[in-house]
């Protein structure tokens, strides 16, 4: 099996290559999708980096979304673009691993960020006067590094346990990146035991922060329902809308990816799951943030008169 093994030094990634006669259209609408998810998650970074109100601890965990959501994509999308353009479709098995690392590092960091987010919800809701305190920039620096802390540690460990498996043949990905279901699947032998144990590390990594999402916002709206007027529940619900909207497209497709056995993998309809969460998603969230947080609104309005003042 140690010769069977060397002899998989590169994989071929499927991904789109049946559609072949869509392939110029397909680069274009990814490259178009691609240029406008960096540029809108860099304008939200700018914003919130350089301006005197978009300095809460939101907007802390906010600009560090953004950043999130740019990498996530660049690790997937250029490749992409390059096998549509060239047609060219192999990658090297350590290239595979890079970006099943990368992919897995910036998925699971989000996933805990998303739930520090809940927990920037639930303190000012809940905590309103002890906000300053819950929320001071050292614990959110804290918050922030323990995030990027289990996305390293969630990448590196998932990746290094699934390339230490003997490949044997066939080595075509049918996916248009390494997935972790589309790889496993080219494992030689009995991998019922390996992939136990991937979904059950993907339930205790997506489920976990998932609780501790549900958790804060089932005291949010129990804090909210106490709340007398109309007027100051829909305000105070307003201001949980964007993340809870955020939330439900990520662990939606997280969870319904990750947590399930390989043989439910269909090659044919889940890289087209997979492009929800690694090409909508990232280019959805900063629209979402921006049409329905005032603060942002305001400060990119602002921000257009100025540059508009200026050409003046």
């Amino acid at each position: 099996m140690g010769s069977n093994t060397s002899m998989v030094t590169e994989f071929v990634l499927v991904g789109f290559s049946g559609l072949a006669h869509l392939q110029g259209l397909l680069f274009s609408l990814f490259l178009t999708v691609y240029l406008l998810t960096v540029a809108d998650n860099l304008l939200i970074v700018v914003l919130v980096s350089t301006d005197a109100a978009l300095q809460s601890p939101m907007y802390f965990f906010l600009r560090i979304l953004s950043a999130l959501e740019i990498g996530y994509t660049s690790v997937t999308v250029p490749l992409l673009l390059r096998h549509l353009l060239t047609g060219q479709r192999h990658i090297r098995r350590s290239g595979c691993a890079l970006q099943m690392f990368f992919f897995l590092f910036f998925g699971a960091t989000e996933c805990c960020l998303l739930a520090a987010m809940a927990y920037d919800r639930y303190a000012a809701i809940c905590a309103p006067l002890r906000y300053p305190l819950l929320l001071s920039r050292r614990v959110c620096l804290q918050l922030a590094g323990a995030a990027w802390a289990c996305g390293a540690a969630v990448g590196l460990g998932h990746t290094s346990f699934i390339f230490s498996l003997p490949f044997c043949g066939p080595n075509a990905i049918p996916h248009f990146f390494c997935e972790i279901q589309p790889v496993l699947q080219l494992v030689c032998g009995d991998t019922s035991l390996n992939e136990l144990q991937i979904i059950l590390a993907a339930a205790l990594i997506i489920l976990c922060p998932f609780g501790l999402i549900l958790s804060s916002y089932g005291r949010i709206l129990a804090t909210i329902f106490r709340i007398p007027s109309i007027a100051g529940r829909r305000k105070a619900f307003s201001t949980c809308s964007s993340h809870l909207i955020v939330v439900s497209l990520f662990y939606g497709t997280a969870i319904f990816i990750y947590i399930r056995p390989k043989a439910s993998y269909d090659p044919a309809t889940d890289p087209l799951l997979s492009l929800s969460y690694a090409v909508v998603t990232p280019i959805l969230n900063p629209i979402i943030y921006s049409l329905r947080n005032t603060d942002v609104k305001a400060v990119l309005k602002r921000t257009i008169l100025k540059m508009g003042t200026v050409e003046i």
